[in-house]
Parts: structure tokens; sequence; C-alpha cells
């Protein structure tokens, strides 16, 4: 399985950004997809992710503010972000597997990873 993300950049505070994540091989496999994130000095921390049924997790910090979408036909997910904070920039890496649901927040549950795409919200 590969995942290919896109759609970081440098936004404002108060701004949006979408990012996309596109899987290819042997999807078959992937049942959960969602997004992580990685700020400079810090451990890699769950911002949401979605399940074949469309059944999401949030962080707490990013609750009423991203939106975490999948299209099965593309099989693709992406995350809506908006009203950014500083506090958003980091890292947003793409994650896919099979989780059962204790461990949908957990990194390494996840088996397959993208490149890992920078968000820098400037204040």
């Amino acid at each position: 399985v590969q995942l290919q993300a896109s759609g970081g950049g440098l936004v404002q505070t108060g701004g949006s950004l979408r990012l996309s994540c596109a899987a290819s091989g042997d999807i078959d496999i992937i049942k959960d997809m969602g997004w992580y994130r990685q700020a400079p000095g810090k451990e890699r921390r769950l911002v949401a992710v979605i399940d074949l049924g469309g059944t999401t997790r949030y962080a707490e910090s990013v609750k009423g503010r991203f939106t975490i979408s999948r299209d099965i036909a593309k099989n693709t997910v992406y995350l809506q972000m908006n009203s950014l904070k500083p506090e958003d920039t980091a890292v947003y890496y793409c994650a896919a597997g099979t989780v059962i649901q204790s461990s949908r927040a957990i990194a390494s549950a996840y088996a397959y990873w993208g490149q890992g795409t920078l968000v820098t919200v400037s204040s």
C-alpha cells in the first residue's frame, strides 16, 4: 500500500487548507485512514481518522475546525482545515490500516504512512 499526501503549505491565522491522501496498491486491506501531525520536538499525534463506514474520531484540539472525509471510490481521504492557528503548524502524515476501535488514536497501530506534508500557519 502506498499513500501520497498533498495540499500542505503556508497560510495565515484563520485561513484554510485542504489536505488529500490517495491510497494505491492492496487497498482492500485498509479499513481506516486518517491524519496525524508532528510538530518539531514533539511526538506524532492523532488529528482525525475515519473508517469505511464513515465513523470519525478527532483530536479535541481540532474539533469544530477540521473535517475529515473519505471518497472510497477514489481511495482518497481528505482533511479540510479551517480557522487555522499557529499551533496547528506541523508536518501532517496520512496513515492507513485496519485498526481496532480502541487503538485508533495510537500511531503505531497504523501499518502504512505517507511521506508527510508541511502545514505552516503564520501569526
